[in-house]
């Protein structure tokens, strides 16, 4: 079984060898890859709803793989886990903000983790910050295109570094150092979401007089600032 683009860059990031949680494993495809590539020695395929768990279930039975390498889990977030079971944990497909939620409610087991792999759909700045301010720092980051979307994968290991800049938290600190070919790509996407509101509010006086329609322009101007290198 191939998998996707998506969930290819997301495998790709985990370290040779690990321990790891894949939070959210829907069908369990990420977990008996990471297994069957080597790159995990054990994997914890965890999942909160019924549906996903029992295809998990299924996945791994189709691919032979036996209790002393994976473990298939039905549980919210990194609550299934325990403390020092896995050094690396996986989160794809979910919203930043949901990411921060359940790296928050389990911090015993965040204690004892050495990476983060993480897929945010959204709030991408959001969760960066998060993880400089909670002694966590971005290792590599990657963008692909994958059936028309582009994704951001993020690569977080544990130690304190300084804060990134606003903006190079919204781009992606490493994303921007490594001047990916689709990182243009990326700028315009946010360009886009920004301009999109701009438009909106140019509609009304009194929006545009506001403070919050000022910043958005400066905010635009940044991103164009950041389209050239």
């Amino acid at each position: 079984m191939k998998l996707d683009a998506r969930l290819q860059a997301v495998a790709d990031f985990v370290p040779m060898g690990s321990r790891v949680a894949d939070i959210g494993t829907d069908h369990g495809y990420l977990a008996a890859e990471l297994l069957r590539s080597g790159r995990a020695k054990y994997v914890i395929a965890s999942d909160k709803n019924a549906g996903p768990y029992e295809a998990a279930v299924r996945t791994i039975r189709e691919y032979g793989l036996t209790d002393e390498v994976v473990s298939v889990r039905q549980g919210d977030g990194l609550k299934s886990l325990s403390s020092g079971e896995v050094d690396t944990v996986c989160i794809a497909g979910m919203g930043g903000t949901l990411m921060i939620e359940i790296l928050k409610s389990s911090p015993d087991i965040v204690a004892n983790l050495d990476v983060l792999v993480l897929q945010p759909q959204s709030a991408s700045a959001d969760l960066r910050r998060w993880l400089y301010q909670n002694h966590w720092h971005i290792a590599d980051e990657s963008l692909v295109l994958d059936d028309g979307r582009l994704y951001e994968i993020i690569r977080a290991e544990r130690g304190q570094r300084t804060l990134p800049e606003a903006i190079l938290l919204e781009i992606g600190p490493v994303l921007w150092q490594k001047k990916s070919p689709l990182l243009r790509h990326h700028i315009e996407a946010l360009l886009f979401q920004e301009r999109r509101v701009a438009v909106g509010m140019a509609k009304s006086e009194k929006a545009k007089q506001s403070g919050k329609y000022q910043e958005i322009i400066r905010h635009i101007r940044e991103l164009e600032a950041h389209l050239s290198w």
